[in-house]
């Protein structure tokens, strides 16, 4: 007899609490291995493909794409092993006696790291915050004679092995199916009563999607009643619904969720948190851009990627940071301290379909620009394909943001959180230019830093840019100072 496992959505890491589904990569019947991708989600912060610590036949899925699960709410079960002969990756407690109970050991206290586990079809490499909590068994191998035998001895689920979560109401006529203690929280907030709601999850279960629905008709009864309310007294006013948008209009309302919704809340809180003060500067980019073309055709057209500008001003920033390391630094609220970090993690500001995310290039000041520049690329190409992890879009120290690839000549930038600064490049383009004394077209680029004023003044961050266009306008300064 096969034994049916739950996996639940594991902890992803950096203080990240739910996930949305975006694609099952498995159907029910399937027959997954260890750590086999089952499910890709999506946190604030990027996609991940979430590997399935255990192997066997999925027997039931829990939420729908699009549906956002909270950590620790149920993904799917797993029938795992089977006896008379089923194992390999997966097998199954021995018919006649009862699996022995899990040992107290961090790989099935479900927080463990899971390294050496050897439970019942469970993964050694499971995801963090997440052990497999499987019971140790004997490891056999399949035959594949027998596979089909050990799917049909899969017992029946005639409910989902779930632990359901339950808005029991004074007055009520019965419990109300809910999953997530996230959608009971929302339908709290917004006075959404959950036993008037059809659910449309499997078997009735209501879903945040369900409960947006009542929110929107909720909002759009209550201005239709304030529009009738008050059109005696303001017939001559058109009705507005928040933000001043004509509701007649037919005003789309976006949720503020994903990576969006993260973008916002780091902005907010930049501007809410962070005193900043920008200052700007034109400079002379012609010789920096001989200097590039130089390089690139000194490497010849078969020795990979060409050095970029981005890389040529991440590595003027590291050697400018160098300088004046008080903007590579992070301001400690609580202790009332300012924190000089000993290594710049150098951020860049990209676009993508999914929104404006920053990925790190770590350890950036040991690097040269040639480095840099390939490291920026493949980190660039996994943003474009929605693969990078949360690890490589955090713990940044400084960033530079080229918003010169969009036609702008200039921004004031709004810091990434919580760093100190961030540096803004417009684009390069031929303007007049006076050059050693003479009118000259010359390739003219604007620099602008935005600073925490709590790191330093206006002397210090004017000091660093104006550093940072020296080398700009003169590469070989920066060749002095290495």
């Amino acid at each position: 007899m096969a034994q049916v496992l739950e996996f639940k959505l594991p902890d992803l890491g950096e203080g990240l609490t739910e996930a949305e589904i975006v694609r099952w990569l498995v159907e029910v019947g399937d027959v997954v291995a260890i750590d086999q991708p089952v499910v890709e989600v999506e946190t604030a912060k990027a996609m991940v493909e979430v590997p399935c610590p255990y192997g066997g036949v999925v027997t039931a899925r829990f939420g729908e794409e699009g549906t956002e699960l909270p950590v620790g709410a149920p993904l799917l079960t797993v029938a795992v092993g089977a006896s008379e002969g089923a194992s390999g990756s997966a097998a199954s407690p021995s018919p006649s006696s009862s699996p022995p109970p899990p040992s107290p050991s961090p790989s099935s206290s479900g927080k463990g790291s899971g390294s050496g586990a050897e439970s019942s079809g469970g993964s050694g490499n499971v995801l963090v915050g997440y052990g497999t909590g499987a019971p140790a068994a004997r490891r056999r191998r399949i035959r594949p004679g027998r596979l089909d035998r050990a799917v049909a001895e899969v017992p029946v689920v005639e409910a989902p092995v779930v632990e359901v979560l339950v808005a029991e109401t004074p007055g009520s006529d019965g419990p109300v199916p809910v999953v997530s203690p996230l959608v009971r929280r929302l339908a709290r907030q917004h006075d959404i009563d959950l036993r008037r709601l059809a659910g449309s999850g499997p078997d009735g279960l209501i879903l945040r999607a369900d409960v947006d629905r009542a929110i929107r008709t909720a909002e759009e009864t209550a201005a239709a009643t304030a529009r009738v309310a008050e059109a005696p007294v303001q017939a001559q006013v058109p009705a507005a619904a928040p933000n001043g948008v004509d509701a007649a209009a037919g005003a789309e309302r976006i949720p503020l969720r994903g990576v969006r919704g993260a973008v916002a809340d780091k902005l907010s809180r930049s501007r809410t948190e962070i005193p900043d003060a920008t200052c700007w500067v034109d400079a002379d980019a012609t010789e920096l851009m001989a200097v590039r073309a130089a390089m690139n055709a000194a490497t010849g057209p078969s020795a990979g990627p060409k050095v970029s500008v981005l890389a040529l001003l991440a590595r003027i920033s590291t050697a400018a940071l160098a300088r004046f390391p008080e903007l590579n630094a992070t301001v400690d609220t609580e202790a009332r301290e300012i924190v000089r970090l000993p290594g710049v993690h150098l951020g860049f500001a990209a676009q993508t379909e999914r929104g404006l995310v920053v990925p790190v290039v770590r350890d950036a000041h040991t690097r040269n620009a040639e480095s840099i520049g390939a490291e920026i690329a493949r980190l660039t190409e996994l943003a474009r394909t929605g693969k990078l992890s949360p690890a490589q879009l955090t713990g940044g120290t400084f960033t530079l943001n080229n918003y010169g690839v969009f036609g702008v000549d200039g921004s004031t930038p709004i810091i990434n959180h919580p760093e100190a600064a961030m540096l803004g490049v417009g684009r390069i383009m031929p303007k007049p230019w006076v050059h050693q004394g003479e009118l000259a077209v010359r390739q003219v680029v604007q620099l602008s830093l935005t600073f925490d004023h709590r790191v330093c003044d206006g002397g210090t961050a004017g000091g660093f840019l104006r550093y940072v266009a020296d080398c700009v306008e003169q590469p070989a300064v920066l060749l002095r100072t290495l």
